[in-house]
C-alpha cells in the first residue's frame, strides 16, 4: 500500500519506497512507502514495538551503528538517495538531526554544547561560534535564560531547558528535518507545552518527524500522522497515513479508531 503526502502547498522532503529493515535475521520493518512534506510536523504513532523508533532513525542511518542491520529498498532526502553506497553519512546527519527521549546534553558548557557541532564540521571563527551559539539558543527560547550564564554546564540546567539545549545543538549545524523521539516524555507540563510550540515555530523552516505515544500530543501539533501496527509475523507496518485531523476525526481503519481512541495501545 502507497500512501503521498497532501498537505497543500508543501512538498515531499522524504520519500520511501519498499522499505524493510532487519535487525539479524528478526523482521523489524516491511514494506514502508510514504512521503513525508518539507516545513510540517509528521507524527508517527503505534503501540509500543511496532517500529516507530526504527522508522525515525531510518531516516538518518541511526540504525547503521547496530550490528546486524540490513535496509532493503529505498529511502530518499530531496529526492537522494540516502542508502547509495556513496552516501556520506556524516553529511547526511548534519542535514537531518535528533533529539532523543532524554536529554543528552554533553558534560561541557552550555555554549560548548552548543558549538561542538559546528567546529566538528570546520567553523573556527569565535565571531561566528558566538553568532551561531546565540541565534540557535533564540530559536528555542533560551537565549535570554541562559545569556548570562554561557560558561555553566548544561547539565546544570532545569530538564525542559536541557531538551531546549539539545534541539538547539540540533539546531546549530543548520539542518533540513529534525527527528524528535518521544522527546518530551519526560518533561512536566509546562516544559513540554513549550517544546510544543517551539514545534510549530521551527516547522515554517525545518520538517519535523516526532514519535510519540501522546495522542493529544499528535493531534495538537502535527500535520500528518503515520500509524504503525505489528501484523501476525509481528513485522512493524505503516498501517495508515493522513492529515491528522482527518486521521483524528475519521480515521479509514477501526483498528486506527481503536488507537486513537484508546481502546488498545
Amino acid at each position: 500500500m502507497s500512501y503521498s503526502a497532501d498537505v497543500p502547498g508543501r512538498d515531499a522532503k522524504i520519500r520511501t519506497q519498499s522499505v524493510d529493515l532487519y535487525y539479524g535475521d528478526f523482521h523489524a520493518l516491511g514494506d514502508i512507502t510514504f512521503e513525508i512534506p518539507a516545513c510540517a510536523i509528521t507524527a508517527i504513532i503505534g503501540p509500543s514495538g511496532c517500529g516507530k523508533s526504527t522508522l525515525l532513525r531510518l531516516f538518518n542511518r541511526m540504525n547503521d551503528l547496530i550490528p546486524g542491520v540490513t535496509v532493503n529498498g529505498k529511502v530518499f532526502l530531496n529526492d537522494e538517495s540516502i542508502y547509495d553506497k556513496d552516501m556520506d553519512v556524516v553529511s547526511l546527519r548534519q542535514k537531518i538531526g535528533m533529539v532523543f527521549q532524554k536529554p543528552n546534553v554533553f558534560p561541557m558548557s552550555i555554549y560548548e554544547n552548543i558549538i561542538i557541532g559546528p567546529k566538528h564540521h570546520g567553523v573556527t571563527g569565535k565571531r561566528e561560534l558566538a553568532e551561531i551559539a546565540e541565534r540557535s539558543l533564540t530559536q528555542v527560547a533560551l537565549w535570554d535564560e541562559v545569556k548570562d550564564m554561557l560558561n555553566k554546564p548544561g547539565q546544570s540546567l532545569a530538564m525542559g531547558q536541557q531538551q531546549r539545549l539539545c534541539i538547539a545543538r540540533a539546531l546549530a549545524v543548520e539542518p533540513e528535518v529534525l527527528l524528535m523521539d518521544e522527546s518530551c516524555s519526560a518533561l512536566d507540563p509546562v516544559s513540554t507545552m513549550k517544546v510544543e510550540e517551539l514545534m510549530e515555530e521551527l516547522a515554517e523552516k525545518y520538517t519535523i518527524i516526532i514519535v510519540t505515544h501522546n495522542m493529544e500530543q499528535a493531534a495538537r501539533v502535527s500535520h500528518m500522522s503515520a500509524f504503525m501496527m505489528i501484523d501476525e509475523h509481528k513485522v512493524g507496518r505503516l498501517h495508515e497515513y493522513s492529515e491528522t485531523q482527518q486521521m483524528f476525526i475519521s480515521p479509514k481503519d477501526k483498528l486506527t479508531e481503536d488507537y486513537i481512541t484508546g481502546r488498545f495501545g
